[in-house]
């Protein structure tokens, strides 16, 4: 397991389980030396983490993993070194929250008339309680009824199914994630203006596992490089190994940092660590690369 582990989600992400406190606490426990919290379009946990990580002896960088597109490609982008308190972020934060909300019933209408998978909107929204309604929260009561497995659809997530090593973020994967049966689109916001963003934060512009989003379309980190980007995350949890060979020399060539992220959720990504991300380099050879860049 890596002593670092710089793509780590809470709950103040929609999709994650766990509180600061417990993420830090248990990195803590593993022995990490750094990492950083990094939700979805949010700073709202990264005080309190540098505070409990002083506590603990953990060093907690300021991070945040934004939202954004790319000649029509959804990318995510993880800021590091960021000023967290920049009213921006949380502009930010508020403007794709709106937009989850108002689509919510939209993702429901979508799976059940793309799919006939049926959920009853009411009990979503009481589970959701406030939050952005997620792929993997409807999956969650999907899979959760005593009926689930006479739907073929479901079957490949109840256990023993093809896709149920972590069935609900599979089923996000699946039916809602861009160019699925139920995708919504939401506007966010452009990579230049995401790195301008960051950037201008005095923070650290860093592509987030860009295997899991290029896919077959790798070759495009050289535009994305070029579109300002500063660091790449090669060691990712959703990378194989060819994809980590393939951007270590990227971050090669463009003479970049290299960040290595487990993308921790907790439930919703069961088979993810903290730390789990096959980091082949010390911690401090990622570490004085990017402070290097502040």
């Amino acid at each position: 397991m890596s002593k670092i582990d710089l793509h780590i989600h809470s709950n103040c992400s929609d999709d994650a389980e766990l509180s600061v406190e417990k993420i830090v606490s248990m990195s803590k426990k593993s022995d990490m030396k750094v990492i950083a919290i990094t939700d979805h379009n949010s700073v709202r946990g990264v005080e309190k983490a540098i505070v409990c990580g002083n506590k603990l002896g953990v060093e907690v960088i300021p991070g945040i993993e934004i939202d954004c597109t790319f000649n029509s490609i959804n990318l995510h982008v993880l800021g590091y070194y960021i000023d967290y308190n920049r009213r921006e972020f949380h502009e930010l934060e508020k403007q794709v929250y709106d937009q989850e909300m108002k689509f919510a019933s939209e993702k429901i209408r979508r799976l059940r008339e793309n799919t006939g998978l049926v959920v009853d909107e009411m009990e979503v929204l009481e589970k959701a309680n406030g939050k952005i309604v997620t792929g993997e929260l409807i999956a969650e009561i999907l899979l959760s009824k005593s009926n689930s497995s006479d739907n073929e659809l479901l079957r490949p997530y109840i256990m023993g199914g093809a896709r149920s090593d972590m069935p609900y973020v599979n089923f996000y994967w699946d039916f809602f994630s861009q160019g699925k049966a139920a995708y919504v689109p939401v506007k966010y916001i452009s990579l230049r203006d995401t790195i301008e963003l960051i950037k201008s934060s005095n923070g650290i512009p860093v592509i987030a596992h860009p295997g899991n989003n290029l896919k077959e379309y790798m070759a495009v980190i050289d535009s994305i490089i070029k579109e300002g980007i500063e660091g790449i995350e090669v060691f990712s949890t959703y990378h194989s190994k060819e994809q980590t060979d393939y951007f270590y020399q990227k971050a090669i060539e463009y003479k970049l940092p290299m960040t290595c992220g487990s993308d921790f959720h907790g439930k919703n990504k069961p088979n993810i660590t903290i730390g789990g991300c096959d980091c082949s380099l010390p911690y401090r050879d990622i570490v004085d690369p990017l402070k290097a860049k502040i």
